[in-house]
């Protein structure tokens, strides 16, 4: 069945609806869809190299409003849902999360394979701060597609093999590198923070 839908959604780069159906897709996946966009980014930017950023804005827009309507499902009705599906105190301790790391991890869901309307209507679910909610989808969701299409506008053809065969060990990289720069600042911000012992205290 995925196969079908991949060969379907390639399909549309043929269609003189190509463009609003990158947007639509893009919306759709970030709160219904199975399929991410970056199928038809890829066709779409290979077959028209000039208008790849072009594609890209769109996929991201396109991305950012879908999670946004994501948000307001789990907002709406994902939490009694949650609540039958995980129970309380799993649901409690998800909440926990959201709450704590809710900008970082949004980030970092908009820029993996990890299925991003999870995420998304998790967020809604959990009340977490929606302004913070759209900056984070918006960072993360624009630095993949731009990432997509400009490295298809620059290499070309092989680059769509490259990135089909090793986009999650990209996407991985990219966010341990994200994990361990957070770190780095958050304990350096904490020692700057820390007042330092007196030489002459006892």
């Amino acid at each position: 069945m995925l196969q079908a839908l991949y060969q379907w959604i390639v399909s549309w780069s043929e269609s003189p609806y190509a463009d609003p159906a990158l947007f639509l897709l893009a919306f759709a996946e970030s709160s219904v869809f199975p399929i991410p966009p970056d199928v038809l980014l890829m066709v779409l930017t290979l077959g028209n190299p000039s208008w790849g950023l072009y594609y890209a804005a769109m996929t991201t827009v396109g991305s950012v409003l879908g999670g946004m309507f994501g948000y307001l499902i789990g907002w709406w009705g994902g939490k009694p849902l949650l609540l039958r599906l995980m129970g309380q105190d799993r649901v409690s301790k998800v909440h926990d999360t959201f709450q704590r790391y809710e900008g970082w991890a949004i980030l970092i869901a908009g820029l993996t394979p990890v299925p991003y309307k999870v995420f998304t209507i998790g967020a809604g679910a959990f009340y977490v701060n929606f302004r913070v909610f759209v900056v984070a989808s918006l960072v993360s969701r624009g630095v993949r597609f731009f990432l997509v299409a400009g490295t298809l506008q620059l290499l070309g053809p092989w680059a769509k093999e490259v990135l089909e065969q090793y986009f999650n060990l990209f996407t991985v990289v990219l966010v341990t590198c994200l994990v361990l720069g957070y770190w780095i600042v958050k304990r350096q911000t904490k020692k700057a923070l820390t007042p330092s012992a007196s030489p002459n205290s006892e």
